[in-house]
């Protein structure tokens, strides 16, 4: 059994050890020995200085958005607008045309002309004033039609406006009111935009209900940059190259500013895509840079002139690129030139291959066709193709568009021919372009032959070719007749290109 005195010797000699423990950490501490160590010397992750920074950034953030509500804001303006419609009153006794015109007349003569009422159709956009002086732009259907416009600022101020300039085709219009010293918004750079900064929607959605001249403000992102809509969208608009955003974008906002972060007008909204009538999260602007090539005939009430070329082209498939070996893929092929076009009279021909317009590249459809239509009319253009695997520089005397296109006409309805089928070739069999044949097929009479049948899996079905086509070309033979397309398919080996009426397809063996 331990004496007493052993065990307090122990106590005693536990207890210094703890102290001195203690005091040893405490000077390391103090020394730096423990921040000196390997496992030290790994940084903690700073929450405190994370936190602070977020904070701050939100901090800017909402400021940039006040900033930009506060500055641009009082140059966004509610147009309201005014249709008078009329429409023949109802008359008592049976509807006209029930009788022949005898009684029709009679009936007129006895009663008098039939009156007509009026209807006041109201409609509510936006709009933003670019010039102190009173301009203002918005949508051109914003105000089409309209009998009267009416701008209210947002300080409630109401001015009649009259039109100054309008053009459907870029859906853009300017109005202008009697007043100075307005505030002004300025416009930007489209060009340099980029997907995922931010974006700024100002406008009046649904003025009439809340009743108040104050812009709405809705923020967002800038979802896409080059957004085409169907031709079928709006009636003789032509909505290419439009940026997409995030930011709400409702019944009202048409003709309101886009604005970056800056202040700096981006775009000019002009649509949604919604299956409801309402906010979904993609809504489209107007690039302000196609804003500034129109806004000075707009202002001078001058017609907007586009540029024409007179091409029927497509873009370059996979299959394409590598027959035509175009390393990038990139490039527009000339379907066809217009009889008497520019392209035509400058020698453009089927088959080239539309790299670069004016030095610019031309990567797609939607760059050839807003390099052409912002040329400038009766001045000559640089066209840069590959023709046979040779890259040629074309100069071009633009033309001026056409008001009226020539729609395409439907594909045949018939099921049985009415001249001699040829055989088929990699599934492929067409008949003979005659008059009675373009009549019933509701086609042209023109030099080629139309393709009757394609066979389901067929290496033509494969490439595309459908029943309807006229086929111009096979493997660089032009085709007139079936004479000429039974002897250049004959003679037709490996991938075949083909050229249609609508369009280029690669038939493969």
């Amino acid at each position: 059994m331990a004496s007493p005195f052993k065990n307090r010797r122990f106590i005693l000699a536990s207890i210094f050890l703890v102290f001195g423990l203690i005091i040893g950490l405490g000077i390391a501490v103090r020394s730096n020995v423990i921040s000196d160590s390997p496992a030290s010397r790994e940084e903690a992750p700073p929450e405190a200085v994370r936190i602070e920074a977020s904070a701050e950034e939100a901090a800017d953030l909402q400021g940039a958005f006040i900033d930009v509500a506060e500055r641009v804001g009082p140059a966004v303006v509610s147009i309201a607008t005014e249709v008078t419609q009329k429409i023949p009153a109802r008359r008592f006794g049976p509807p006209e045309g029930f009788f022949d015109d005898h009684f029709d007349d009679f009936f007129k003569d006895f009663f008098g002309e039939i009156p007509e009422r009026e209807f006041k159709r109201q409609g509510l956009g936006s709009g933003v004033i670019i010039d102190e002086s009173g301009y203002i732009l918005t949508n051109d259907h914003v105000i089409g039609g309209a009998d009267k416009i009416t701008a209210i600022l947002p300080d409630g101020r109401k001015f009649e406006a009259e039109i100054k300039g309008r053009d459907e085709r870029s859906d853009l219009a300017v109005i202008k009111i009697d007043a100075d010293n307005l505030p002004a918004a300025k416009l930007g750079d489209s060009d340099s935009v980029k997907t995922g900064q931010w974006a700024i929607a100002i406008g009046n959605p649904f003025g009439f209900v809340v009743n108040n001249p104050n812009p709405t403000v809705t923020v967002g992102v800038v979802s896409a940059m080059h957004r085409s809509l169907p031709l079928g969208s709006r009636e003789g608009r032509n909505y290419i190259d439009l940026i997409q955003t995030d930011a709400a974008i409702n019944p009202g906002n048409s003709g309101g500013p886009l604005c970056d972060l800056d202040g700096n007008i981006i775009g000019i909204n002009v649509a949604i895509y919604s299956t409801t009538g309402g906010y979904q999260g993609i809504g489209f602007a107007i690039p302000v840079n196609t804003v500034k090539w129109a806004v000075d005939d707009l202002i001078e009430g001058r017609k907007v002139l586009y540029g024409w070329l007179g091409v029927t082209v497509q873009e370059l498939s996979g299959d394409m690129a590598e027959y035509f070996d175009i390393e990038d893929g990139k490039g527009i092929i000339i379907i066809d030139t217009i009889k008497g076009s520019p392209a035509d009279k400058s020698g453009l021909r089927p088959r080239d291959i539309i790299r670069s317009f004016n030095g610019m590249r031309v990567k797609g459809l939607q760059d050839l066709l807003k390099y052409v239509g912002r040329a400038n009319v009766g001045e000559k253009s640089e066209v840069g193709v590959i023709r046979d695997g040779k890259e040629l520089k074309v100069n071009v005397t633009i033309g001026e568009r056409p008001s009226d296109e020539a729609v395409a006409s439907g594909g045949p309805e018939e099921e049985t021919p009415d001249s001699t089928e040829s055989e088929k070739w990699r599934g492929l069999s067409v008949i003979e372009i005659t008059d009675e044949t373009a009549e019933k097929y509701g086609i042209d009479k023109q030099e080629g032959v139309l393709a009757f049948e394609v066979e389901a899996a067929s290496p033509a079905y494969e490439a595309g070719l459908r029943k309807g086509l006229v086929i111009k070309e096979i493997d660089k033979r032009p085709i007139r007749n079936m004479s000429d397309y039974a002897d250049a398919v004959r003679k037709a080996g490996g991938n075949v290109l083909a050229r249609t009426d609508k369009g280029y397809f690669i038939v493969k063996e």
